[in-house]
């Protein structure tokens, strides 16, 4: 396999070298060596950095990904997490998707004043069982 500097993984990876030595830091790549002062890696790396960024996309903090790579440095993730953060999406989905539904509502709406209508009173009466996005309140 092919080794690449440090500049060369930021290049291809589109992350700052920073945030290569962090990743390093944490244990979450490895550094093959050094070539003069800069940081070497295996190309396999650019696949590791591509598992790590859908694993921050889908929410997963860098400690649940580090987790997620066995003790040989392979993916070996807990199904069952993968399962549940898919459920946790499933449900930040509906939330984004009741309050984009209802902005649409708000812009297009007839009624005199937002107050007076059914279904923006309605929308505020769900606001209160929601705290953010995929968050929800438990009544």
């Amino acid at each position: 396999m092919a080794e690449l500097d440090i500049t060369a993984v930021a290049r291809s990876s589109g992350l700052p070298a920073s945030t290569l030595r962090y990743y390093e830091e944490r244990g979450l790549i490895a550094s093959t060596g050094r070539n003069g002062l800069k940081r070497v890696f295996d190309e396999g790396v650019l696949e590791r950095l591509a598992l790590i960024a859908v694993g921050r996309a889908a929410g997963f903090t860098l400690d649940d990904i580090a987790r997620m790579f066995g003790p040989d440095g392979r993916p070996a993730p807990d199904r069952a997490v993968l399962t549940a953060k898919a459920d946790e999406l499933d449900a930040t989905i509906a939330d984004l998707t009741a309050v984009r539904d209802g902005l649409r509502h708000a812009a297009a709406c007839p009624a005199p004043s937002h107050l007076e209508c059914p279904t923006f009173r309605g929308i505020l009466a769900a606001a209160g069982t929601l705290r953010a996005p995929g968050k929800r309140v438990r009544r």
